[in-house]
């Protein structure tokens, strides 16, 4: 079941009016009115969008008097925010481990430091005794 809702919370989350409520909630909450008036579209349309982020769990609606004030429920965003987290965490150890990987490989193709002494750098070649210089 929370794999159905975490899916309904990333649908909703995929229209950037509907992110844009989430955002506005997350400050404090709002009426259908007062949501409306920051968009160009009509009242009608915002409630469409509100359904929307309703049935996937990210707001719920209470009654105040006349006034029916959006909330944003926080639940389902920490359900998509430890979702995420866990993906997150799994592809930094395999990039971690890639790191890791391709510097045992860098190490190797370097191989091992030359011996100066067996390739004659540092030291000038000798001469024998009475050869000319």
């Amino acid at each position: 079941m929370a794999v159905d809702q975490l899916s309904r919370a990333f649908v909703a989350l995929g229209d950037p009016t509907r992110r844009d409520i989430v955002a506005r909630l997350a400050v404090r909450d709002a009426s259908v009115g007062e949501l409306a008036e920051s968009y160009a579209m009509s009242l009608q349309a915002v409630s469409k969008h509100l359904k929307v982020l309703e049935e996937a769990g990210l707001v719920s609606r209470s009654r105040d008097g006349q006034r029916r004030p959006c909330h944003l429920e926080p639940r389902v965003l920490d359900l998509m925010t430890s979702w995420i987290e866990r993906y997150r965490r799994q592809a930094e150890e395999r990039f971690g481990r890639l790191d890791a990987l391709l510097a045992d490989l860098e190490d190797d193709r370097a191989g091992p430091a030359p011996d100066p002494r067996r390739t004659g750098e540092n030291h000038p070649p000798e001469q024998s005794e009475g050869a000319p210089s």
